[in-house]
């Protein structure tokens, strides 16, 4: 038997053979048989009991003394929605005796979708040696998902032995939001970092050409304009606009769920919708060379910093497998305008459902901040519970929410409806506007 310890570490119950059912009956029979032969003087019943005797003795000759051993194994390095998943349970025998029959059962998440795990299966395992069920499918929704966990009811010895059941935790498999095809053609309204692909207002090195003024200590001579040099006879550089970065806030309201998730091929739920569209936005601006941040709105309230690059990328699909509905509705979140860079583009990706969140977003509008709203409540939203009054109150529902809508766009908060590439363009194209305006002091 293994240590304690050992046991606790895999993280299965401390297993140990018992008798079974089948050696019950025969140490019955076998005492049975003895006492009516010894009590009635009859050999031949001494006889009959001798089979059953020799049977269990030849049997248990060789009993088993280590536990068998159970391992779930699933390739999670990289999948996406709708991929395949390949997963394996494997029992293994580190004993001199052969495993009679094994009997393993799994359990799997209800968006892993594994092929034949709902079912036993029986095989054999010889001597110093391992057996393994494969089992494949596809997965169908982001998130964290499990595989497992397993058992196995290993008997032997002719089935006279078993061991008590062997269990596994489950493994751990991370599946990825499918991105959604998203392009952004306009520029964003503000560039406030060192190097980039956005023009900004600042003259540093860059493209774009910002005029024409005299030489002074430190202008490198490649950008002396010698035609301007020649007729004025002073010399005269080229200066240009610095090319330089932006940051992207992505706030993910997460107030509460709406609509029921059909996975990958079904319907989109609000939370499916903010984290594939959150995706997409993050891989288009990081591919730019952005900065990209993420928020929650809601009771966790998580942040993750800003950062570029194809880690960043990484790091935020990590970061949204772990979003999840708030569950405290009573409780007042506090998301202000400290919270956010003066520089920054913020993403709110909220269904409008609570009316905090049109709180919030006025609130970072009137504060200044560049602020989009992108609209994640699914067309076809309706309430969960029926009634006689159900399709009315629907109507009465979607009139207000109308009206918040409108109220937003007043105060000056664009909110655009998610659907893919080029979503975001007339947007951001009138944010663009709106910054580059002059402002009133």
């Amino acid at each position: 038997m293994p240590p304690a310890d050992a046991g606790a570490a895999e993280g299965w119950s401390a297993p140990a053979w018992v008798p079974t059912r089948a050696l019950g009956r025969t140490v019955l029979l076998t005492g049975l048989f003895l006492v009516l032969g010894v009590a009635l003087g009859r050999v031949d019943l001494v006889l009959l009991a001798a089979p059953f005797a020799i049977g269990a003795a030849v049997g248990l000759r060789r009993m088993p003394r280590s536990a068998p051993e159970l391992t779930i194994d699933a390739d999670g390095d990289h999948i996406v929605e709708g991929g395949e998943v390949h997963a394996a349970v494997t029992v293994g025998n580190p004993d001199v005796i052969p495993y009679d029959l094994v009997v393993l059962r799994t359990r799997t998440s209800p968006w892993v979708k594994l092929e034949d795990a709902d079912r036993p299966f029986a095989v054999r395992v010889e001597p110093d040696g391992w057996t393994a069920v494969d089992l494949s499918g596809r997965a169908v929704r982001w998130g964290r998902q499990d595989v497992g966990p397993a058992a196995a009811r290993v008997a032997a010895c002719g089935g006279l032995l078993a061991c008590r059941p062997v269990v596994v935790p489950a493994a751990g498999v991370r599946v990825y939001p499918e991105t959604e095809p998203f392009a952004a053609t306009e520029a964003l309204p503000a560039a406030a970092g060192l190097v980039g692909n956005h023009r900004s207002r600042r003259p540093g090195e860059g493209g774009e050409l910002a005029g024409v003024r005299p030489f002074a200590p430190g202008d490198r001579l490649r950008r002396i304009d010698w035609r301007v040099s020649l007729r004025t006879r002073d010399l005269h550089v080229a200066a240009t606009l610095s090319d330089r970065d932006a940051e992207v806030l992505l706030l993910l309201d997460v107030l509460g769920e709406a609509g029921v998730s059909g996975g990958v091929e079904g319907k989109a739920s609000v939370l499916d919708t903010t984290v594939r569209a959150a995706a997409a936005i993050a891989e288009h601006y990081l591919q730019r060379g952005d900065r990209v941040s993420l928020a929650e709105y809601g009771s966790t309230a998580r942040r993750l910093r800003a950062a570029t690059g194809r880690r960043q990328y990484l790091t935020v699909l990590e970061w949204l497998l772990d979003v999840r509905a708030s569950s405290d509705s009573a409780e007042d979140f506090v998301f202000g305008a400290h919270n956010v860079s003066s520089d920054a583009l913020v993403v709110v990706l909220t269904p409008l459902v609570d009316p905090r969140a049109a709180d919030m977003l006025a609130g970072l509008v009137q504060s200044g901040r560049f602020t989009v709203a992108v609209d994640t409540l699914p067309a076809d939203a309706s309430a969960a519970a029926s009634g006689p009054f159900t399709e009315l109150a629907t109507r009465l529902w979607r009139m207000e929410r109308e009206n918040v809508l409108g109220r937003l766009r007043e105060h000056g908060v664009p909110v655009v409806t998610w659907a893919g590439a080029g979503s975001l363009d007339l947007v951001l194209r009138d944010v663009a506007r709106l910054a580059s305006a002059p402002r009133g002091r």
